[in-house]
Formats: C-alpha cells, structure tokens, sequence
C-alpha cells in the first residue's frame, strides 16, 4: 500500500514538474539596497530571443528603453534602477517580446 502511494505521489510530482512554464514580469523593491529589480520570465528556447524593455515613470513617459537577449536555453533576463532620486508613484515596467507586451507595475513611495 506504502509504495502504491508513494508511486502515486511521485508520478503527480513528476507531471506538476512538467507544466509548460509562463512568461511573467514582476519587480522586487529593496530599500536597503536602493534598488528596483525587474525580471522577465521565459520559456527556454534554442535560439536567442531579443526584448525590448521599458521603464515608464508615474507621469506616463518612458524613462529608460533597453534592448536586450534572452541567450539561447536561458528563460530569464533581469534589470535594476537605483530607487535614489527617481519619482515617487506608480512605475510601469513593460516588455515587448516579438509581439507579446508584458507589464507590472510597482509603487514608489
């Protein structure tokens, strides 16, 4: 009975495990460091996959454009601005990956 379970389990671990990953955006805040952390989540490819990152300030206007490449069997990429000095509200960061937009957005206070 003991090893049917554990069978079982092992088998749900092993397709759980198997779920095709997400593209996502997300920021991380630390003020400690005085730094904004953005990363960009992919699905490893063979091939290098250019982006387009934006940065956009709480009044609208694009603050920082970057391009950059997911390497080939990589599925991340991150950026950082320093908190010092950057305008307090509602930042947007955005990623153009061929022709998907990603976005998150993150407060400043």
């Amino acid at each position: 009975m003991i090893k049917k379970l554990l069978i079982t389990f092992i088998a749900v671990l092993a397709l759980n495990a198997q779920e095709e990953p997400k593209k996502n955006v997300d920021c991380i805040i630390l003020k400690d460091e005085d730094s904004i952390i953005c990363k960009y989540q992919t699905i490893r490819k063979n091939i290098d996959e250019p982006i387009l990152i934006e940065w956009i300030n709480p009044q609208g206007k694009i603050s920082r454009t970057r391009e950059m490449t997911v390497p080939a069997g990589h599925s991340s990429i991150y950026d950082f601005r320093y908190i010092k000095n950057r305008a307090k509200g509602t930042w947007t960061f955005k990623v153009n990956s061929n022709e998907e937009v990603y976005t998150t957005t993150f407060e400043l206070k």
